[in-house]
């Protein structure tokens, strides 16, 4: 890193503003391209044939039919698809994932593709292809998963992370602990103790855009991919590597994205398409239908995990413990993993616990979900301890400040924490009107906690300055929550100039160095850092060049306000020298002016959110309604406050959706029984209020505007704050998500039988 990424303490003329977004007139006016708005000359339409089972080998497949149908130009299987991993375990089921070698794993798995010359027909040849498959037992409940007598989904794995090396292959792929001191000893010291299990359906991300690509395969080994992605080199990577293609000769670029809260971060269709179209010999287009996203592209885990948590009578906690239980589809992952590592992230503990065990289940293969596997763990966590508090007596509030976590305090999994926001949310909390609000019968009051790592990784960006002063910047982040504005702030906050003089756009991959997927809260922290390290070296040939057109030493020349200035006396005759002005003489005085950064961010900044819900419970139905929400998060630096309200009111209406409706639903055949937006209920207008915001800002010591990403932690503690609020609101502990209308009916019952 070429520049001091410390947090400085400057003050601000264009970050913190709220200009107008730079998207916002093609998105409302309709011009915007999303990934289904491109087409190439000659191009095919593709199809994809999905296994109707939830678990089956493949006997043999039949496409000759298929291929005789005029207007199919191409039909392919695995065999087109060969396997090139070269013993890349991840990469492999990547591949198997995007079409099915020798067995469907999961209902809607991918078991054949074509190519035809319109929909219609692409739709016939499906038809005509014959598959014959054996079928077998599955399972998709990930308690029935760890099982001895659960059907086998993959008999190659082995737990990975026990003690002794397992005899036995087993549905559970990995165990992972965490923690410090001894939770023994811990709860020997308790007054009073509460353990709990809890239980979280899987959920979908809710994108409004579907899967889209157009492929295209050169017959020279070039090709080209149109695609809506939340990294477009990584999907060059992962595609390239796939099809045996050279990555600098696959050139991927990514439209504009209609939602993606981590869905779009693996590749689905993608690899599908490019083997169309090599196929083929023509350009391919696939559109993942609705029934298909929900069916085969990544939900999030469903999870069952048990907490325990010990405190003494003067409310100080002693011994924190959690076993977390989380799906991943088919193929191995790492939820649990993070589960475990954030589960208990917001307090200080001396003796603390956590187990993570990744599970498979005949379900589609697990994608990250905006904090990916934090909030189930959350949930968790924040009722146990609003229930703990209750037992001890002590407001919930009041509780959770006495054993927040602070600068100083080894966190559950493993660092020391340096300047944090969660005591500051907590204090904003405790004194925010909404607390202080009356409520009316039937309703409940709910708070909790969250947390979220954050991280930076690899980047790259180019800021050129244009002849006339104007400048633009290509970044290599996808920009799903207005990155482009703030960057755009960001660069004229370092270079001086206004706001209206920057045009962002994101690059594809052939003309800027590779860059990390836009996930984990990375995109402004990681291309902010990259674009005031451009525009630092851009200022120095800036300076360089008015050095030159003064005829005097550059060391006395400065950079201020976006203009040069020759400091000194002796120069008192100069007037300073505009941007626009050195930019106007580049020609002569050296050629184009550009400031490039390639860095890998480091230091994100750990994020944490406390979030305060009010519920009204019809007794008689178990219906749900949100009265009144509010959000208060440490931003680090609010670049664009407006874009970061946005992110705020974003996560806590997805917490709404899957605290009270959203979950996956399959039958006794393993077949998703709710796969389409009518039956899988996201929350509309009508189901949410207003949601409050409250930015707190607690500079990242490790970023020289003290920025740290916001878009994740805003969906972890809504699950819990609901939660809390509808067990405050029928007296009952809430231990299954989503709170549906017959849960609660349910939970109610239980109560008056007991």
């Amino acid at each position: 890193m070429n520049f001091d990424p410390r947090f400085t303490g400057r003050k601000f003329s264009s970050v913190g503003t709220r200009p107008l977004r730079p998207d916002g007139i093609d998105k409302v006016t309709g011009r915007a391209r999303y990934g289904a708005d491109f087409n190439m000359a000659g191009q095919l339409v593709g199809r994809v044939l999905r296994s109707p089972h939830a678990h089956a080998v493949i006997k043999s497949i039949d496409t000759s039919k298929a291929e005789k149908l005029a207007g199919v130009k191409a039909v392919i299987t695995a065999k087109d698809l060969p396997d090139l991993t070269d013993g890349d375990a991840a990469m492999y089921d990547i591949l198997d994932n995007s079409m099915a070698r020798t067995k469907a794993l999961y209902d809607g798995h991918a078991v054949a593709a074509v190519a035809a010359i319109d929909a219609r027909i692409a739709r016939q040849a499906l038809k005509l292809i014959e598959v014959d498959y054996e079928v077998l037992p599955h399972v998709t409940d990930v308690d029935e998963a760890m099982n001895h007598h659960a059907p086998l989904i993959n008999d190659a794995i082995f737990t990975e992370g026990l003690e002794e090396k397992p005899v036995k292959a087993s549905n559970v792929t990995k165990r992972t602990q965490f923690g410090h001191g001894d939770v023994h000893k811990g709860f020997a010291q308790a007054d009073f103790i509460v353990e709990r299990s809890f239980k979280t359906e899987q959920t979908h991300q809710g994108y409004i855009e579907p899967h889209a690509c157009v492929a295209s395969v050169n017959p020279d080994g070039t090709a080209d991919l149109w695609v809506c992605t939340q990294g477009h080199f990584v999907y060059r990577q992962h595609c390239a590597q796939l099809l045996g293609l050279e990555a600098s000769k696959l050139r991927v670029t990514s439209s504009e994205i209609g939602g993606g809260f981590g869905g779009k971060t693996h590749v689905w269709a993608e690899p599908v398409a490019l083997a169309l179209s090599r196929k083929a010999g023509r350009p391919v287009k696939l559109v993942m239908t609705r029934d298909e996203v929900f069916r085969a592209s990544g939900p999030t885990s469903a999870t069952s995990i048990d907490v325990k948590i010990g405190a003494t009578k003067d409310g100080t906690i002693t011994a924190a413990e959690a076993t977390l239980r989380y799906s991943c589809g088919p193929y191995p992952g790492s939820w649990a993993e993070i589960g475990a590592m954030t589960a208990f992230a917001c307090y200080n503990l001396e003796n603390v616990k956590t187990v993570g065990f990744e599970v498979l289940v005949n379900r589609p293969k697990t994608a990250a979900y905006r904090a990916p596997s934090a909030p189930m763990a959350a949930f968790a966590v924040e009722s146990a301890v609003d229930e703990l508090a209750h037992e001890l007596g002590m407001n919930a509030v009041d509780f959770r400040i006495k054993n927040a976590a602070q600068e100083g305090t080894r966190a559950s999994y493993g660092p020391v924490y340096g300047p944090i926001g969660i005591g500051p949310t907590l204090e904003a909390v405790k004194n925010h009107p909404h607390m202080k609000a009356p409520l009316k019968a039937n309703q409940g009051r709910g708070m909790a906690c969250g947390f979220w790592f954050n991280f930076g990784g690899q980047t790259c960006v180019d800021l050129n300055i244009g002849m006339d002063g104007s400048v633009s910047l290509a970044v290599g982040t996808v920009d799903v929550g207005g990155s482009r504005a703030s960057l755009s702030l960001v660069a004229a906050e370092e270079l001086g100039i206004d706001y209206s003089q920057l045009k962002a756009i994101v690059a594809d991959t052939s003309s800027l160095g590779y860059n990390d997927m836009t996930d984990g809260s990375r995109g402004t922290f990681s291309s902010s850092m990259a674009t005031i390290s451009a525009a630092r070296n851009a200022i120095k040939i800036l300076r360089d060049r008015a050095a030159q057109m003064w005829d005097i030493p550059v060391d006395d020349v400065v950079w201020e306000k976006g203009h040069a200035i020759a400091k000194g006396e002796k120069y008192g005759n100069l007037s300073a020298l505009s941007l626009k002005d050195i930019a106007a003489k580049s020609g002569t005085t050296g050629g184009p002016i550009a400031g490039h950064s390639e860095l890998v961010a480091d230091g994100a900044g750990v994020s944490f959110a406390t979030h305060i819900c009010d519920i009204e419970v019809d007794p008689e139905t178990g219906a749900t309604r949100v009265i009144r929400y509010t959000v208060v998060q440490d931003a680090g630096k609010a670049v664009h406050p407006t874009y970061v309200e946005g992110q705020y009111q974003g996560g806590a209406a997805q917490g709404i959706g899957w605290a009270l409706n959203e979950e996956y639903i399959y039958g006794k055949d393993g077949r998703l029984q709710n796969a389409g937006f009518l039956d899988y209920r996201i929350p509309v207008c009508s189901d949410l209020p207003m949601i409050d915001t409250q930015i707190l800002e607690i500079p990242n010591p490790n970023h020289p505007y003290g920025v740290r990403g916001v878009g994740e932690t805003s969906i972890v503690p809504p699950l819990a704050a609901i939660a809390n609020a509808v067990s405050n609101a029928v007296g009952v502990r809430m231990t299954h998500i989503p709170m549906s209308p017959p849960r609660i009916l349910a939970a109610l019952d239980a109560e008056r039988e007991g």
